[in-house]
């Protein structure tokens, strides 16, 4: 499974918890699919966990969680390259 299709499958899941219904894209805005501040914080640990990383401080910014291509640009960029 790709890195993406992986971050969607946790973005759907946070979605489903709050009953929204909706396809999310890789560059759809996160917070105008209906996630809320609180949301966000749940993703960040979600991403974390699903890929076993933890993410700087720094990296926990509004532009690195926007939307799910942004997400994977920030996960590419935390993962040791081979």
């Amino acid at each position: 499974m790709t890195t993406v299709a992986r971050i969607t499958n946790v973005v759907q899941r946070l979605l489903s918890q709050r009953a929204i219904s909706r396809i999310v894209a890789p560059e759809d805005d996160l917070r105008e699919v209906g996630l809320s501040s609180m949301d966000m914080l749940n993703l960040v640990l979600a991403i974390e966990a699903e890929f076993d990383l933890t993410i700087p401080e720094s990296g926990i910014a509004p532009a690195n969680f926007r939307c799910i291509a942004a997400i994977g640009e920030l996960i590419f960029t935390l993962s040791p390259q081979s």
